[in-house]
């Protein structure tokens, strides 16, 4: 198990501390997903708007139309990347070597999950009712 850094050695900016590369693409994906979020937000908002009060047949009507399905499909992807990416952070701030990698697999594991239940929702809706 590798030794934690000391504090003079993360305050130096010389040293190298983890994988550069893939950090920065971390930084990016996490902005990018969340600014995504506060567009989709308008969407959402009006989405359950439209289905307040309406019954299943008018439900299956909106959630079949192509660009609400897809619109929908690109909500749940983003979400779910947003927070395996949050996650993340939550689990290398307090969880190092084996542990961390298990955590971080189970993460992903969750992710994946919620993503496969959610988009085969949206495909039996749009396209068997």
């Amino acid at each position: 198990m590798s030794e934690k850094p000391t504090m003079a050695q993360v305050a130096n900016p010389k040293t190298h501390y983890g994988n550069a590369k893939a950090s920065t693409r971390h930084f990016i994906t996490q902005r990018l997903t969340g600014t995504l979020n506060v567009v989709f937000t308008l969407f959402f908002v009006w989405f359950v708007v439209s289905l307040a009060g309406a019954d299943r047949a008018g439900m299956v009507a909106v959630v079949a139309n192509p660009f609400v399905a897809i619109a929908l499909a690109a909500l749940i992807v983003n979400v779910v990347v947003h927070m395996r990416n949050g996650m993340r952070d939550v689990l290398e701030d307090y969880f190092e070597g084996a542990q961390y990698r298990t955590l971080m697999a189970a993460n992903t594991a969750f992710a994946v999950f919620i993503a496969v239940v959610v988009l085969g929702a949206i495909a039996k809706i749009v396209f068997w009712g």
